[in-house]
Order: structure tokens, then sequence, then C-alpha cells
């Protein structure tokens, strides 16, 4: 298959880019990695009018991390570039981590972490772990700017709270604790592919050596990323042992119904989140 007939736009700046996307009505898709929108154009479950390419923007290629360990992480960011980049490393390893589970080299050097936002499928990586730490999404229009948290930026099965005419500019990750213990693991048919059931887990332990803050983020078991918010409950002031992280797994599948398709039930999404939380705390805490 081939796409439908479009129109190609190439600009070179932010606010160029803006005027396009107003200039043009509302048919207009934004061409980041092209990973998932070429694929759809080609089937043509995609067919805008206009295709606004982001490729030569160099304004939302920036990464920069502030003075308060802020990761300031422009939309046109390559994958590969958050895997192998040493300071995305240092600064959060989590995010390091859990990227080199994303497809494969190839995929990971065309695609992109706004891309990978805006298209919110539900069981990508970088939406999980963009929830698990509390990140804001920043987006522009030709009226506006504003700030989503991640919590409420994925709103459904490729649906986001992104509106028309907006562009997501970047991604911002609050500070990372030096001594934040940490994991990510994913269970997928195989290697390269989407995850079936994927579990980041981070906690801080305070003074007293108890759990002071705790998150627990699951990709593939509904329509979006979801915190799992019983397992953190599980978690709270309490000692970091097998104990605890098996009462935690215990808890991960509270008020969420896990989805089915042909690949997996939605009980063995059930069973493999219960068991990726307990493994993922165990290995966070050893990690330590």
């Amino acid at each position: 298959m081939k796409p439908a007939k479009f129109k190609y736009l190439y600009p070179s700046t932010i606010e160029e880019t803006l005027e396009c996307a107003f200039d043009h009505g509302e048919d207009v898709r934004f061409l980041a990695g092209g990973q998932s929108l070429v694929p759809m154009m080609n089937f043509r479950v995609a067919t805008p009018e206009v295709l606004v390419d982001l490729n030569g923007i160099r304004e939302l290629q920036k990464i920069l991390i502030d003075d308060t360990g802020n990761i300031h992480i422009g939309a046109m960011t390559r994958t590969r570039t958050l895997e192998t980049d040493n300071s995305i490393g240092t600064a959060n390893p989590l995010l390091a981590e859990a990227t080199k589970h994303i497809a494969h080299v190839q995929i990971r050097n065309r695609g992109t972490i706004g891309g990978s936002l805006a298209h919110a499928d539900p069981a990508a990586e970088l939406p999980g772990i963009i929830l698990a730490c509390d990140a804001e999404i920043y987006l522009q229009s030709p009226t506006r700017s504003r700030s989503v948290a991640a919590k409420d930026f994925f709103q459904g099965v490729f649906v986001t709270d992104i509106a028309q005419k907006e562009l997501l500019i970047k991604v911002v990750i609050p500070a990372w604790p030096v001594e934040r213990f940490w994991a990510f693991l994913e269970v997928a048919r195989r290697e390269g592919d989407f995850a079936l059931v994927g579990v980041a887990s981070w906690f801080d332990v305070d003074k007293s050596g108890r759990i002071s803050d705790a998150r627990v983020v699951a990709i593939g078991v509904s329509d979006r990323p979801v915190r799992l918010k019983g397992a953190e409950a599980q978690l709270s002031d309490q000692l970091p042992n097998s104990e605890t992280f098996e009462r935690a797994s215990k808890a991960a599948n509270s008020g969420i119904t896990p989805t089915h398709d042909i690949h997996a039930s939605a009980e063995y999404r059930r069973e493999v989140s219960e068991v990726l939380v307990r493994r993922t705390l165990n290995e966070a805490w050893k990690r330590g």
C-alpha cells in the first residue's frame, strides 16, 4: 500500500511549524520519527491532507539538565539518544534502562520521545516511564503554551490531551535522587515486540529505613499506562524487604481491569503484572 496524496511541508522553526498548522485547516499531521505514522499512512489508516515534517527543527532536538537536576528533553530527541547519552543515564537511569526495551536499534535510531508520547500506544515503554517519573509535557499552539502532567496527558488508546493544532514541544522530568531504588521489566512475545505487560518501579527510603515515596506503573494492561496504586499503598512507610514487596505485588491489580487480545488474556496479564511488580521491587532493592 502507498499513502494517499498529501502536501508536504518542512519548516525549520517552531513558529513556522505552528503557522503551517494554523494555515492549513484541521487535517494536518506532524511527522516525527515516522515509525507509527508512516505505516498508518501506507495502510491509509491515517490520510492527512498536510504532513508537517519536524525533523528540521533544531529547537526540538535539545536536551538540557538544569541547575536543579530537572531534565528538559526536546520532543524530537531520538530514542537511541535517551539510551546512549551518558548525561541521561546519570540523571535518570530508569529512563535510559527502559529505552533499551523499545523495539530494535533501527527503530530507536528514528523514533522520538515526542512521537511516542503523542501516539500513546498503551503498550509503549516511554509513556509508562514518563508517568512513573511524574513528568510534565509542554504543548504549544499558535495562540497559547501550556503544560500537562503525565497523569492527565494519556486519555485512552492513542488518545492524549493534545488539542487540535497543538505541538508537543518538550518533556520535563523532575530531578532524580541518586539514592533512589528503581527497576524496569517487561514480558513480550519476543525481543523487540510491544510489551504484553511491563512494570516500572521506584522507591525512596528515609533515614529511618522505611519507604517514604514510591511509584509502580504498568504498561500493556489498560488503555493507557497506569499507576498501580494498590501496590504503592502497600509500600508506604514500610521496610523494604521481600515480605513488603510480596504484599505490594498481591495488591497490584486492585482497581484495574487488564485488557485481553489475541496475544494474551486478561487473566494472564493480571498474573504477569503481579509477578513483575514483585520482581522489579526486589531488583530495585538489590540494585541499591
